[in-house]
């Protein structure tokens, strides 16, 4: 970045991940670490990430950095939170602690020299971050950029739902400007408006209101926890969103095709992508 873009990054309203993440850990356990393993090896077609190198950009809590280790990658974390750095180091510490294999850095995606002077990877990861950076396709570029031919690119970017979309960024500008007391409040809130919504949606489709096979689910799918990602959706700035034609098509211009999509179809959250680089592509 030029001294310009990295002042303006640090003075851009920024939500703070790591205090989130830090929480999770306290409740991360070996069921969540396999669910985590399991999205990576469904999502990438592999059951092993044996000799491969991730770069698992914007690393957040390290639980798929560790995923990652435990299915045999070479893996780097970076993450541009301070406190998301300490969460990595300390889930390093936690299960992995003699590991050679596994380098954990702090910087962002948009310092392009820092991000090419690890490498190319066979595997770039970076879920739910590159549309907190305030310069989402630039990230998603850079990102690409250090998928080597053949290599993996796994993105998840929030999707577009246009008016809600506006709707969710006042959300989260309400949250990052209020006092630190009354976030929790402000989350309790939220989720509970939209808890309720989705509960009275189940019931009119004859279905149990209880919101806890949803939270189930959520731990299933990722190993995450439903609090937690309430706190990471009603917080996260910055805040960019995005239709699934605007990630794939400059990706594919460049070398890129599409292996694996998952879509939210027209609701919240995000769309997830897996893209290979051809080998032709230079």
């Amino acid at each position: 970045m030029t001294s310009t873009s990295a002042a303006q990054e640090h003075e851009r309203p920024r939500f703070t991940f790591g205090e989130n993440w830090r929480s999770f850990l306290e409740r991360l356990d070996d069921k969540r670490v396999a669910e985590a393993e399991r999205s990576l090896q469904q999502m990438l077609g592999n059951p092993s990430l044996t000799g491969k190198r991730f770069l698992d950009i914007g690393s957040g809590s390290g639980l798929f950095s560790l995923a990652a280790h435990n299915l045999g990658a070479d893996v780097v974390s970076i993450d541009y939170d301070h406190d998301s750095v300490g969460c990595t180091q300390e889930l390093k510490r936690r299960f992995a602690p003699h590991a050679s294999n596994w380098q954990i850095d702090q910087g962002s995606v948009l310092d392009q020299a820092r991000i090419e002077s690890l490498g190319t990877f066979d595997i770039v990861y970076s879920w739910g971050v590159l549309h907190h950076t305030g310069q989402m396709d630039r990230a998603i570029e850079i990102a690409a950029s250090a998928t080597q031919p053949g290599g993996q690119l796994f993105l998840a970017i929030y999707n577009d739902q246009g008016g809600a979309s506006r709707r969710w960024l006042k959300i989260k500008q309400t949250y990052n400007r209020l006092p630190k007391p009354l976030r929790p409040l402000w989350v309790l809130a939220i989720a509970s408006w939209y808890e309720c919504k989705f509960a009275l949606a189940r019931l009119a489709r004859l279905q149990n209101p209880s919101p806890l096979k949803d939270w189930r689910a959520k731990r299933d799918d990722r190993g995450m926890s439903a609090w937690h990602d309430w706190v990471d959706w009603i917080g996260g700035l910055p805040f960019e969103v995005a239709k699934p034609e605007r990630i794939i098509v400059p990706l594919r211009q460049h070398g890129f095709v599409l292996n694996e999509l998952k879509t939210v179809g027209n609701g919240w959250g995000c769309n997830e992508y897996v893209f290979e680089r051809l080998e032709t592509n230079k």
